[in-house]
Order: C-alpha cells, then sequence, then structure tokens
C-alpha cells in the first residue's frame, strides 16, 4: 500500500505542534537552573516558555491546525506542558529556595501542584466571554512576583493560600488577549508587567524598588480586573461571547 503525501498544509499545521511541544526543551531547561538554584536563569526559561504559549494558540487558530490535523490535540499537548511550565517547577522553585521556611515552602508546593491538577481537569475552565473561571493556576507569575518582592514568609504563604482557594471559586480572571472587553487596557497593562519583569531578571533578581512597585501593581491590577468586569458586565463594552474553548 503506497503512503499517503504529505501536503503542505499538513506540514505546516504539524510544524505549529512542533512550536508547542518546544515548551517543553524550555521546560527542561527551566528545571536543570532550579535544581542548581540558578533562579534568574530559570525565570528566563520560563518567560520564554511563556512567550511560546502566547504565541502558538493565534498562529494555530490561523492556520486551522486542528481542522488539518484532527487525530492531533494541540490542546492536549499544551496542557501538559503549562501543568509543567505553570505549575510544577514554580512549586519546586518556591520549595527548592526554602524562602518562606522549610516547612511553609513544602505546604505550598502541595498546595501549588494539588490544587492546579483539579483545576487542569476542569473542561468548564472557561467562560463564553473567554475568562478563566478561578485562578488560572499562573503560578509562574505569583512565584516571579514573591521572588522579587520577598513580602516575607508569612505573607507570601498567605498569597498562595489566597490562589489557592480561588482556583475553586467561580470568580472570572482575566485572559489578556481573547477577552474583548477592555482589550486596550488590559493588554497593555500585561506588557507593562512583562517589561518590569524582564528589568527585574535584568537585574538578577534584585530589583530596585521602583521595579518592584511595577510589578505589585501591574501584577494586582491582572489579578483581580475579571473579578470587577464580572460585577460590571457592561464595563468597557457590551461582552462579546466566544466558545469557552482555546
Amino acid at each position: 500500500m503506497k503512503p499517503k503525501k504529505v501536503t503542505w498544509p499538513q506540514a505546516r499545521a504539524f510544524s505549529v505542534h512542533l512550536l508547542t511541544a518546544s515548551g517543553s526543551f524550555l521546560a527542561f531547561l527551566s528545571l536543570v537552573a532550579a535544581s542548581e538554584e540558578r533562579w534568574t536563569a530559570m525565570f528566563w526559561w520560563l518567560g520564554l516558555a511563556l512567550f511560546v504559549d502566547g504565541i502558538d494558540g493565534p498562529i494555530a487558530r490561523k492556520l486551522e491546525v486542528k481542522e488539518i490535523l484532527p487525530t492531533w490535540s494541540g490542546e492536549l499537548l499544551d496542557n501538559i506542558i503549562d501543568y509543567v511550565t505553570y505549575v510544577l517547577i514554580p512549586a519546586f522553585a518556591l520549595y527548592q529556595s526554602g524562602f518562606m521556611g522549610e516547612g511553609l515552602s513544602f505546604l505550598s508546593g502541595a498546595i501549588i501542584v494539588v490544587s492546579s491538577a483539579i483545576y487542569y481537569a476542569d473542561t468548564g475552565m472557561k467562560t463564553k466571554e473567554n475568562f478563566f473561571k478561578g485562578f488560572p493556576v499562573v503560578w509562574n507569575m505569583v512565584v516571579f512576583t514573591l521572588f522579587v518582592i520577598e513580602p516575607g514568609q508569612w505573607v507570601s504563604f498567605a498569597v498562595v493560600m489566597i490562589a489557592g482557594i480561588l482556583t475553586f471559586v467561580p470568580m472570572n480572571f482575566l485572559h489578556p488577549v481573547r477577552v474583548v472587553r477592555l482589550r486596550s487596557i488590559n493588554l497593555p497593562m500585561t506588557l507593562i508587567w512583562c517589561a518590569f519583569g524582564g528589568l527585574a531578571l535584568a537585574q538578577g533578581m534584585n530589583a530596585s524598588e521602583w521595579i518592584k512597585i511595577g510589578i505589585a501593581v501591574s501584577g494586582i491590577y491582572l489579578f483581580f480586573i475579571g473579578g470587577v468586569m464580572q460585577l460590571f458586565p457592561n464595563l468597557g463594552g457590551k461582552p462579546e461571547l466566544g466558545t469557552g474553548k482555546d
């Protein structure tokens, strides 16, 4: 039987899956850095993985990857890599660093990995407006913020506890790209947080006070703006509904 010829659209679509899969290698490099307590390098690799995660979805939708390669699940591949980069490595870094004390660091890691595993099993994690329902386990951002700001072990533990609890609360959290309302504000605010994060990394995680303030203010905004928009459903215009899926 003559093998089927691979078409250009199929090859192009599969290259998007390879782009997504490259996040696993970035995760590996990040884990190596974390095991060696090279925190700046670890977060640089996680930042690159976050960048890949941000661009592969739009590319996949534009190239209609799901329709061209229906037997390959980009969503499953994405979730596997996301759990490692968003959850497992940040939890390991929190424990490995021990900056919350051995007991609280271990307990925080346990809260992060267990609550996040349950969250990923929720097929209804997205609303029709493309908000996340419950804290969307972006522990890479939370742990990075704690590493930079260094608010103390008990404040850090409280942050982990609150975020862990909010994983199971039907509060909306922002998807800065796919939520249409206030996108002209929310997307720049996301980029501002990333810019401050890049500056903190450039300073070897010993960030100056104004960078710490910038990360804290923009981070708090991104954390709560989804809930504010949930309370005021017409804020920023009439809701534009999607499918609730990637």
